[in-house]
């Protein structure tokens, strides 16, 4: 069955992006198209790439980055979960993102931002560089707003037309997903 992982972006302290991935974790753990689990980037003390070669190499020589390669790599797909941060995602996302290459190659993800604007200039700045990384980003997204999808600027309560948009965003994800495992297949084998 196909495997996504929903990232958790924030390591903030208080940061509203755990019940933000919590909620998007209980929405997609209903659906029976695929397994879900939720990686959360405090679980994983990724100092700033401190790796000698880049990741492009695969070349980890790090405990640190071979677990967190092994992780990403038994994903077929990811849904990211980002705050916006000046305009941009956050510095703990993008480093763990930077750790590594091959892992993220041939696979699809989606975005769940939050923040002022929704996160959409952080949704932006992922597009980008999910290109890069080879993965196919998916159209749907949540753009979550701090002021119409939370209290008070910290408690989580969506609207109801973001359960919709997470569905949509969900169903791109899974079948990018599916429609992408011959490359990795094929990638492996080699």
């Amino acid at each position: 069955m196909t495997k996504i992982g929903i990232i958790l972006g924030s390591t903030r302290p208080g940061r509203n992006g755990e019940a933000v991935a919590r909620w998007a974790y209980q929405v997609a753990s209903q659906r029976t198209d695929a397994e879900f689990e939720l990686v959360d980037l405090l679980d994983y003390k990724l100092p700033h790439l401190d790796e000698v070669y880049p990741p492009s190499m695969g070349q980890y020589s790090q405990p640190h980055t071979l677990e967190w390669a092994n992780k990403i790599a038994s994903f077929d797909g990811f849904v990211m979960v980002t705050p916006e941060y000046n305009h941009s995602t956050s510095g703990a996302l993008k480093n763990a993102i930077d750790f590594l290459y091959g892992e993220w190659n041939n696979k699809a993800v989606g975005f769940v931002s939050y923040g002022g604007v929704g996160g959409a200039r952080a949704v932006e700045h992922l597009r980008l560089i999910a290109g890069e990384l080879q993965m196919a980003d998916v159209r749907n997204q949540v753009a979550l707003s701090l002021f119409n999808d939370f209290e008070n600027f910290s408690v989580f309560k969506p609207n109801e037309f973001q359960h919709q948009a997470l569905d949509a965003m969900l169903d791109q994800v899974v079948a990018w997903s599916t429609a992408l495992a011959p490359l990795r297949a094929k990638l492996a084998a080699a």
